[in-house]
């Protein structure tokens, strides 16, 4: 894991809405060599703080292009809920050249130098971690540190399970072979000989991120949770499955649990299916009412 060394750069301006006065901060922290330019909004100090865990691939701080994380941060920044998120370390490209080793434990860190930030802040009245699809594991790991945790679209099962899952409902054959490929991922800590159908999944410079992510498994990471707990997931979702968060939930009791209807993987208001995968390459989709309401009243205690 890369060492944690911060540093922070601030601008401040202020723009004015049509419900309150938000205020917003560009802030750059480092992790090592690793650059996170991120972005705060908050309508007034002493308000509870989100700060946004991405899921997997190079996810910028706005969700771009579907811009969910961003329409995200407008809704809640209405209901006087402060928000941070940040472009994820494979996002920016001056990152690229330390990216060639990066383990899911790096992503981790990245979240825990955040969280170092603002939890000196006095500004915000708590800290709530939302973790998004592959963040909501992330985030469980991250978790210590923080006042409550947030599981949205969360995987209920390894990661090799998934990609299985997911790559057999379109090829029976293909699934056969990367079921094997993870087999020996597992076994061996590499794969020697790739498909070539799936050498973009599993290249050799993927290998070890993909050893370290197969050997957590979010039930057990669940478990270790000791602060108030929402688990989200949409009925639309069709890249992770109302059984995953069933899944959560049966491991975490004690949390609140919620299936959003006509709700899909982006967070966004789907009414037809045929809509589904039209909604990750616009923002013209809506964020679901229903989840920050939802959000909100877990936050705000309602």
């Amino acid at each position: 894991m890369i060492k944690v060394i911060l540093y922070t750069a601030i601008t401040v301006f202020t723009a004015i809405s049509a419900f309150a006065q938000i205020k917003t901060e560009e802030i750059n922290f480092n992790n090592g060599v690793i650059q996170l330019p991120g972005t705060l909004t908050y309508t007034s100090e002493k308000s509870p703080l989100i700060i946004w865990v991405h899921g997997s691939g190079g996810v910028d701080r706005n969700g771009s292009p579907a811009n969910y994380i961003q329409q995200f941060r407008k809704a809640v920044n209405q209901e006087n809920i402060a928000f941070f998120s940040y472009d994820k370390r494979t996002a920016n490209p001056k990152n690229a050249a330390f990216l060639n080793d990066i383990l899911i434990e790096d992503f981790v860190s990245d979240v825990e130098v955040v969280i170092s930030h603002f939890k000196n802040d006095a500004r915000f009245s708590s800290i709530i971690l939302i973790g998004h699809s592959q963040g909501s594991l992330l985030a469980m790991m991250a978790s210590k540190n923080v006042d409550a945790y947030i599981s949205l679209a969360g995987a209920g099962e390894t990661i090799d399970k998934i990609i299985i899952r997911q790559i057999t409902n379109q090829n029976a054959s293909l699934g056969e072979i990367t079921a094997q490929h993870f087999k020996e991922l597992k076994e061996t800590g590499s794969i020697k000989e790739v498909n070539p159908n799936l050498i973009s999944l599993f290249a050799p410079q993927n290998q070890a991120f993909f050893s370290s992510w197969v050997a957590l498994n979010p039930i057990d990471e669940i478990k270790k949770v000791r602060i108030p707990t929402l688990i989200i997931q949409g009925d639309k979702d069709i890249q992770v499955l109302i059984s995953d968060a069933e899944n959560l939930s049966k491991a975490a009791p004690d949390a609140q649990f919620v299936i959003i209807k006509n709700m899909n993987h982006v967070l966004k208001t789907i009414e037809k299916d045929e809509d589904n995968l039209k909604s990750y390459m616009t923002d013209s989709f809506p964020i679901s009412e229903v989840l920050i309401k939802e959000i909100t009243n877990f936050i705000l205690k309602k």
